[in-house]
């Protein structure tokens, strides 16, 4: 390590920022959301469904049937719904991205302060100190023995000490010390432009939710495309000289098999849980962060500022035997003049001590880190002498046995943090440091519990969530935090007992739920054996020490009080630095990954009845049951408004994998009974003579009471549990279809006629025996795959 070799550089004048600035030498980021609002305007109104609706509402437009044309619509309202959505999303994004981003200390004219990451142009000097991102490429002007860990770029395990003249890049971090680079690359030359880009990008990559829906309309559109040129031709070559009614009955079968409201609903609920999660102070960082939530089963949380709040209290300074207290002050006091970014524990030192009146000469710093557990200083004592003040962890510094030691296990056991301050035998900058320590007093500090911790910790258990303890400190202050807020172990273990061997380390972190004195890249190793023992792993944090297991998590979770690194990295950052929000976030994951598998059986089966009705009618050369209004009246009520108000409720069942077997499971079968009772009652009604229209007119409206009565029981199926909202919803459903076939009104603003009693009673009565059908699949396919088959809640489910 390197202290600073050069004189303090006072960084740009004001003139030099602002000719850079109008050079254009600025950094400048991509949007904090992803997109602009032009991107989400085109990607919402340019879309291929949207395409498909359009071409087929100017076929039915130039038939001069407007009402016909309502399927048209769905193009406004998808678009619509959708770029609002998405815009509140990314107006909540960018709102709380600018709380929580790292602000860099900018030294202009001789003074530092912090800017906004896009106010730094080049060659601009920025301050870092533990825990500061560095935040676009750069060269070390100062180094105050700093280091920095590039883990995240490069791999290596080892901090990089950092000398004047060294490069630094952006997306690594500091992990002790301070000093000042300069900007060398700015805006979108520099690898923070990446990172910015897709840290926070509003997109459904890598998302097993969104590439299970592509797998189903990649599916959809294998059939659509085939059987839609057969109807096509069908329809066509059936018409003779009525090419209107021809254009109509091909509309009326492409138009239902078009699954327009899967994708919609899907962005729409994640969008809204973008939204809700930003109420509660939660800046969702990656949109797929929010699937991830559905799917956690186990918790990894940091002890310090995850369990127990940020900030400490000075408890008590115990001076050992035979030491005068006041050389044990004046020791704290130089050491905490000494440090110029100190960490919590040595600001709450500092704050009970009054300030040392004279310096002593620093000849050697060792800054605090995570891995050594100490930091210390040699100071000059006279003009051949020195003296190395240290303070760290008591299971560190003292001898094992000692008395020191034991003392400080009592007071760790009843939850304190305990800190040992002594003289060591070598200087501090020795590779041997720091040698024989002399103990000279303990430093209690007082640690407070989160109010909300106990609460959400039971709630994990509740919902069957493992929780993993892994903290830096003493194991036995460790385990006494976690004993008092209920989490059931037999001890806590120190991280340096565990096994080398890999499989072993895994299994011992397997069946242990507390552990203290774990180093940063032993936090990382424990999320990486729980995800190769199945487990999909949030991580919550807030240090330094955090930033690798929060990386590599399937969901990394930051306090918004922690370091610049930490939010840097994390998915979810909690601004308000609420621990009691997490049960909220993963209720929220986990109603917006439990609905969108709700709503998406019922597109699929419309989509399924649809293909294989068009493909009916192909196969038997008759001409197409609907038309497009008909097509339009029956998704309102068994799929669209219901869809939507399901694809909002609370749901609060864990993710499980297999998405899209699932949908399957239920969509397919549903799909073929609702095509074969529908077919087979239009075959049952069919006039003999095609040209009848009253007859054709009253086949048609007997038809479309079979699917409609089919469809509904879909509904009723996909809405279990019930609670008294959704038998509502369904009865609703059935009593607004009732209303549009008996009142004399709608009847002829849909082209509809029930005065064929006999052909109703046909429909009616087919209808019916696809629901009981349908309800017999229902729970035919729980018992093959083990499926829950709830049937009522007695309450909503929320948190």
């Amino acid at each position: 390590m390197t202290a600073q070799t050069r004189p303090a550089d006072p960084g740009l004048t004001a003139a030099e920022v602002a000719e850079r600035i109008q050079r254009g030498q600025r950094n400048d980021l991509p949007p904090r959301s992803g997109r602009t609002r032009a991107d989400i305007v085109r990607a919402n109104v340019f879309t291929r469904i949207n395409g498909i609706l359009a071409a087929l509402l100017i076929c039915v437009l130039a038939t001069g049937s407007w009402i016909n044309g309502a399927f048209g619509l769905l193009i406004f309202a998808n678009s619509a719904i959708g770029i609002i959505q998405e815009l509140r999303a990314k107006k909540t994004l960018d709102s709380l991205a600018v709380v929580g981003e790292a602000r860099p200390r900018i030294r202009r004219d001789g003074v530092g302060r912090e800017y906004a990451r896009e106010e730094i142009v080049l060659d601009d000097l920025i301050e870092v100190g533990p825990g500061d991102q560095i935040v676009v490429d750069g060269t070390v002007v100062e180094a105050d023995y700093l280091e920095v860990d590039e883990s995240l770029l490069t791999g290596e395990s080892d901090p990089e000490p950092k000398a004047p003249g060294a490069e630094v890049l952006s997306g690594s971090f500091v992990v002790s010390g301070a000093g000042a680079y300069r900007a060398t690359r700015v805006g979108a030359t520099s690898y923070a432009a990446q990172l910015t880009a897709e840290a926070a990008k509003f997109t459904l990559v890598k998302s097993e939710l969104t590439r299970g829906i592509n797998q189903i309309l990649k599916v959809i559109t294998w059939v659509l495309v085939p059987v839609g040129a057969a109807t096509i031709w069908v329809q066509l070559s059936q018409a003779g000289d009525d090419w209107r009614r021809a254009v109509l009955a091909m509309a009326g079968a492409l138009v239902p098999m078009v699954p327009e409201g899967l994708i919609l609903l899907t962005a729409v609920a994640f969008a809204l849980g973008v939204v809700r999660l930003g109420q509660r102070k939660c800046l969702v960082q990656e949109l797929p962060a929010i699937e991830g939530l559905a799917r956690v089963d186990v918790v990894c949380a940091d002890k310090t500022g995850t369990l127990t709040e940020n900030g400490m209290t000075f408890g008590e300074l115990r001076v050992l035997d035979g030491v005068p207290p006041a050389e044990v002050e004046d020791g704290l006091r130089q050491l905490a003049a000494s440090d110029a970014r100190p960490n919590v524990s040595m600001q709450t030192i500092a704050a009970a001590l009054v300030p040392a009146d004279v310096r002593w000469p620093v000849l050697a710093k060792a800054p605090f880190t995570s891995a050594k557990k100490w930091s210390g200083a040699t100071f000059e004592a006279s003009a051949n002498a020195s003296v190395s003040w240290v303070i760290g962890a008591p299971d560190v510094l003292a001898a094992p046995g000692s008395a020191a030691a034991s003392e400080a296990d009592q007071l760790a056991a009843q939850g304190l943090r305990v800190l040992l301050v002594g003289t060591a035998e070598l200087p501090v900058d020795d590779p041997g440091a720091p040698g024989a320590v002399s103990p000279k007093a303990l430093v209690v500090l007082n640690q407070r519990i989160r109010p909300d911790a106990a609460d959400t910790l039971a709630f994990f258990a509740d919902q069957g969530v493992g929780l993993k303890v892994i903290s830096g400190d003493n194991a036995a202050s460790v385990g006494a935090v976690t004993r008092s807020l209920g989490v059931v172990s037999d001890h806590a273990v120190d991280a340096r007992m565990l096994p080398a061997d890999p499989q072993a380390f895994a299994d011992a972190v397997e069946h242990t739920d507390v552990f203290g004195r774990v180093t940063p890249h032993q936090k990382r190793a424990m999320v990486g054996a729980l995800q190769q023992h199945g487990h999909t792993v949030a991580m919550t944090g807030d240090g330094v020490n955090d930033v690798l297991a929060l990386k590599d998590a399937d969901l990394g979770v930051a306090m918004g009080s922690g370091s610049a690194a930490t939010r840097a990295v994390a998915k979810i950052v909690l601004l308000d630095d609420r621990f009691a929000t997490l049960p909220h976030v993963v209720a929220e994951g986990r109603r917006v990954i439990g609905n969108i598998e709700r709503v998406a059986n019922l597109f699929l089966t419309k989509t399924i009845y649809s293909a294989l009705l068009a493909l009916f009618v192909v196969l038997w050369r008759v001409p197409f049951p609907y038309l497009p209004i008909h097509v339009t009246i029956t998704g309102w009520f068994t799929i669209g408004i219901p869809a939507f108000l399901l694809s909002l409720a609370p749901n609060n069942e864990r993710a499980r994998p297999g998405f899209v077997e699932r949908v399957l499971r239920l969509g397919v079968p549903a799909g073929v009974i609702v095509a074969v009772a529908t077919f087979v009652t239009y075959l049952l009604v069919l006039p003999e003579s095609g040209t009848d229209v009253v007859a054709m007119r009253q086949a048609t409206t007997a038809t479309l009471a079979c699917v409609i009565v089919a469809a509904t029981w879909v509904l009723a199926v996909v809405a279990r549990p019930y609670q008294w909202w959704k038998v509502a919803l369904v009865l609703v459903s059935g009593l607004a279809y009732l209303l549009i076939f008996s009142w004399p009104f709608t009847q002829s603003l849909f082209m509809l006629d029930v005065s064929d009693a006999l052909a109703m009673t046909t429909g009616l009565i087919s209808g019916l025996i696809g629901a009981a059908l349908i309800e017999l699949t229902w729970w035919i396919r729980g018992a093959m795959f083990n499926e829950p088959r709830v049937f009522w809640k007695s309450r909503i489910e929320d948190v």
